[in-house]
């Protein structure tokens, strides 16, 4: 069998340049065109560096259930949260998690600090309320004589399904103008200062075809009717603000969403059962109906409270059946009564999986054993913000200067494969960081400046690896283009190696830390991943291609691939075997 014929192939393969460096423009190309085609162009910025509050909170459990601090109620209570965030008009906000005790709410600059506070830092409240009267979300015009007073209802498309109780929000028209007018003026009068106690119902007499005369409304029914008839839930302030100050025995107004960007406004009774009341609720897909459905379970006090008001709402019309589930002021659901209801009863209606889960979550937060103290809260302005990004830039800029000054000083020619190479792995930094933050709300805080000075640091390092390896070819004598392959396979262990060591160190910090370090640890796993990237696709690839030009090929003096400079060995040469055969030994000094 002949022997393979040796010299032909290089050591490490002989690679294509070509479909290499054709992959990772069509990334740079795609990913670049994917960020400005969604908009966002520049990264998104961490709360200090574009300024704003930072609110720390500690979950306490009741005594004797300190299991209830777990990451199901954690989870819950972080959508609550992130409720009453977007209910100040906040954008960009971030509610997450810290640990196993604590939630982080980080609101960008532009919102009251002291509002801010007291909207995340105190216990969610959740009351169930009969319902008196609802319409669009919209404000309306002034009430007319025909409504006795009244706010005007304008119908709604009827939806229902079976169940105790049917209805996703509000699903069905409203009473007429006329018995509206009576049951409001009736559920609004305040015959003494004493409260209404909680379980019982509000009167609200049955919706009557025969018109009769109403009541005159004292001045504080007058000004309920006033809000209500104002109102605008398409205004996020006034949603807001809409609940807030209302005592639970007091009559109020709400708004709530039927469909993303469509609010209906309600006008409320005094609170019939409180969140406490609810033991637990769940939702779930109804195997045999094939529908998502909610169902609550309520304690023994709530269920008492929840049959009585039931019954009243059951021989109502409506909408005066039918009772809203009110979460900080703000309509999370309004199903209507079909029957009397004690210790459980059932949500059914136009419910997704998402939609039935995250009601259950809510009516679950009402019977939370959780309670949530402000840890600290740390304001940090926009000028600050502002040093800190030009502080870290600079540093950035220094250190990436000092590292072009050293490649230049020493490698000369191969300088410019190493600066094309720092810029590919910027850019490809800048692009995925601005695609985080609307991905992932990924922010760039000072710790991931840092992480990304730090990459700069850990890029350049490849390329003098890969550099030393060519180098220490030349010496033994080789040219370069067999040099750049032998070189490669021993270059690209050692990279391998050492990115893995920082990506793994980077993978536990991330993990183990909470708050801005994770940012840090992010920053640095995301440049070490795009290292070992553009190491394989540019780095290498440009490398094999400028060896077969003249300028580097044949050792330029500024090439910094010199042989003479690199104090390399002659050339390395072969003696043909039949030579020897003829002439005897070869001297070993010219072997």
């Amino acid at each position: 069998m002949a022997a393979p014929k040796k010299g032909r192939r290089p050591a490490g393969g002989q690679s294509r340049p070509g479909r290499a460096l054709a992959l990772i423009l069509i990334a740079m190309v795609a990913l670049t065109g994917g960020m400005f085609w969604s908009g966002h162009t520049t990264p998104r910025l961490g709360i200090d560096l574009a300024g704003g509050t930072s609110i720390t909170l500690k979950a306490k459990a009741e005594p004797g259930q300190e299991s209830a601090v777990n990451e199901t109620n954690m989870n819950t209570a972080v959508g609550i949260i992130e409720r009453r965030v977007n209910g100040l008009g906040v954008s960009e906000a971030e509610v997450q998690t810290q640990g196993k005790e604590n939630i982080i709410v980080n609101i960008p600059r532009g919102t009251n600090e002291k509002q801010a506070r007291e909207q995340v830092g105190t216990t969610a409240q959740l009351y169930f309320r009969p319902v008196l009267a609802v319409t669009n979300g919209g404000p309306a015009a002034a009430p007319s004589a025909s409504s006795s007073g009244s706010p005007s209802a304008t119908p709604k498309p009827s939806s229902s399904a079976s169940g105790s109780t049917v209805g996703e929000k509000s699903a069905t028209p409203t009473a007429t103008g006329s018995a509206q007018g009576r049951a409001l003026t009736e559920a609004l009068k305040a015959p003494s200062p004493t409260p209404t106690p909680t379980g019982s119902a509000s009167a609200t007499p049955k919706a009557s075809g025969t018109p009769s005369a109403t009541p005159a409304p004292d001045a504080a029914t007058a000004a309920l009717q006033q809000k209500f008839t104002s109102l605008n839930c398409l205004d996020p302030k006034q949603r807001t603000a809409a609940g807030q100050g209302v005592k639970p025995s007091e009559p109020s107004v709400a708004c709530g969403e039927d469909a993303p960007g469509v609010w209906s406004k309600y006008l409320l009774g005094p609170a019939e059962v409180e969140g406490r009341d609810v033991d637990d609720a769940k939702g779930q897909l109804d195997q045999q109906r094939g529908m998502w459905i909610v169902t609550m379970d309520f304690t023994d006090a709530g269920s008492k409270k929840f049959q009585a008001i039931t019954s009243k709402l059951s021989s109502q019309a409506d909408p005066q059946n039918r009772f809203a589930i009110v979460l900080d002021g703000e309509v999370v659901s309004a199903p209507s009564v079909r029957q009397t209801l004690s210790a459980s009863a059932e949500i059914s209606g136009n419910f997704n999986q998402q939609s039935a889960q995250d009601l259950g979550n809510i009516l679950s937060y009402g019977a939370l054993p959780l309670t949530f103290e402000t840890q600290s809260v740390d304001t940090v302005t926009a000028a600050l913000g502002g040093e800190q990004l030009e502080a870290g830039l600079i540093a950035g800029a220094i250190g990436l200067g000092l590292v072009i000054i050293y490649l230049v000083a020493y490698y000369r020619g191969l300088s410019l494969i190493a600066i094309l190479s720092l810029g590919v792995s910027a850019l490809l930094t800048y692009v995925i960081m601005a695609l985080l933050g609307p991905a992932i709300g990924f922010a760039l805080n000072l710790p991931a400046v840092c992480g990304a000075i730090v990459a700069i640091g850990i890029t350049a390092d490849s390329f003098i690896v890969y550099f030393e390896r060519i180098r220490d070819e030349l010496r033994e004598g080789r040219s370069l283009r067999p040099a750049v392959e032998r070189a490669w396979p021993r270059a690209r262990r050692t990279i391998l190696v050492s990115d893995f060591v920082s990506f793994l160190a980077a993978a536990v910090l991330f993990i183990v830390t909470v708050g801005k370090v994770q940012g840090f640890a992010f920053t640095l796993g995301l440049t070490t991943l795009l290292d070992v990237v553009v190491v394989f696709l540019f780095t290498k690839p440009v490398m094999t291609l400028l060896a077969r030009t003249k300028f580097f090929g044949e050792g330029h003096a500024w090439s910094g691939l010199d042989p003479k400079r690199l104090g390399a060995k002659p050339p390395l040469r072969r003696t043909r075997r039949a030579n020897a055969s003829v002439a005897g030994p070869v001297d070993p000094k010219e072997a």
